[in-house]
């Protein structure tokens, strides 16, 4: 079952509609009160990531279901109107250098999305003069989960698997509501829309 499509437009910040479509989706669903309480903490976290991405243009939430299995999509549209500063700053990101301290698992999935739409913008030409560094943040790379593959895909699943236990990294994982709850976070970008989904079966 796929509920229906919440679309909003850059800066939008009312999002309560998307805590009623997950409410919907539980209950279709059969889900328990504490497995609806996981769910929507799933929810809010992916929620309160999707303001920062809109500015860069619009965007959709839905979630699809298979008996107790959950898909929690959400888009961000690059806008086909973006200028050239827009795309500047967008590319700031992969070379940045307070971007590669970037805390909290959130954050990076944040910051995973923006790599996509910075190399987007770049495949799209960039006005003005802008270096692009072609070495990416480790964690980005860590995430990838094939390199050599046409369309980027960055997962949470493989990214976990090349931390090293007793590190800051690991600690920001054990720390992290999303990282514990969901079975998978997958980032991939086709045609100028960045697709975060959030996976999770009861």
């Amino acid at each position: 079952m796929k509920t229906d499509v919440y679309k909003f437009e850059r800066a939008v910040s009312d999002l309560d509609g998307i805590t009623e479509i997950a409410a919907r989706a539980a209950s279709y669903s059969g889900l328990d009160e504490e497995q609806e309480l996981k769910l929507m903490l799933l929810c809010e976290e992916l929620i309160e990531m999707l303001p920062n991405l809109l500015i860069y243009g619009k965007g959709e939430f839905w979630i699809e279901t298979n008996d107790k299995s959950f898909d929690i999509h959400s888009v961000v549209e690059a806008d086909d109107l973006l200028t050239g500063a827009d795309r500047k700053e967008i590319m700031k990101v992969s070379k940045s250098g307070k971007n590669a301290a970037a805390k909290g698992i959130m954050n990076k999935i944040k910051i995973a999305a923006e790599m996509m739409l910075a190399n987007y913008a770049l495949s799209n030409g960039v006005s003005g003069d802008v270096e692009y560094d072609q070495a990416p943040l480790e964690f980005y790379d860590y995430g990838l989960t094939d390199p050599f593959a046409q369309q980027d895909m960055w997962s949470l699943t493989a990214y976990k698997k090349k931390v090293k236990t007793n590190t800051d990294d690991w600690d920001e994982l054990e720390r992290s509501i999303i990282a514990n709850l969901a079975d998978d976070v997958t980032v991939g970008i086709l045609g100028g829309k960045v697709n975060i989904t959030v996976k999770k079966k009861f």
